[in-house]
């Protein structure tokens, strides 16, 4: 059986011991501080992996005719399995950044728009689930990369998940 230590993990160094989602990587920050991707790491990526995809939901959003609806607030692919994480602020600079980040292809959020969109909430105490995705290739989704096409991509090429979850 392998210990925590072997699991493949994902963290971030910026959310707190209660698992709260720190302001700045939401709509609700101040100025500059506002709408920041969140920081996160990832260790012991299975073996076989060629790629990582991350798609990060709001699962308390709810929808205005009723039911709670996942709401798609990040969705990125065809992350180098070389790199250790992302950095604060990664979002929409994956050019910037160049090296192996240069490969990343962020898709479409809820909000119809490439990157991370932070929440800004009717209510707090929503949580938001992180979910990174070890696969045995690369994704080719066309140009217009959705976390549905994402999910449905990755069916029998996952060979490991990890998830974090914290709570705004």
């Amino acid at each position: 059986m392998a210990s925590d230590q072997d699991q493949f993990r994902l963290v971030s160094p910026a959310i707190n011991q209660e698992g709260k989602l720190p302001r700045k990587y939401t709509d609700e920050g101040q100025g500059a501080k506002r709408n920041l991707s969140a920081p996160l790491e990832w260790y012991n990526v299975p073996e076989g992996t060629r790629s990582l995809a991350l798609v990060v939901e709001d699962v308390d959003a709810p929808d205005p005719s009723g039911p709670i609806v996942p709401w798609t607030c990040w969705v990125a692919i065809n992350i180098p399995p070389t790199l250790k994480g992302l950095p604060e602020g990664f979002s929409g600079k994956e050019e910037e950044v160049g090296g192996d980040y240069a490969s990343i292809k962020e898709g479409n959020n809820d909000h119809k728009v490439p990157g991370w969109r932070g929440p800004k909430l009717p209510s707090h105490g929503h949580r938001f689930l992180f979910r990174l995705f070890a696969l045995d290739d690369e994704l080719n989704v066309g140009n217009k990369v959705t976390k549905e096409k994402v999910l449905e991509a990755i069916e029998g090429h996952v060979v490991g998940e990890a998830e974090l979850t914290t709570k705004f």
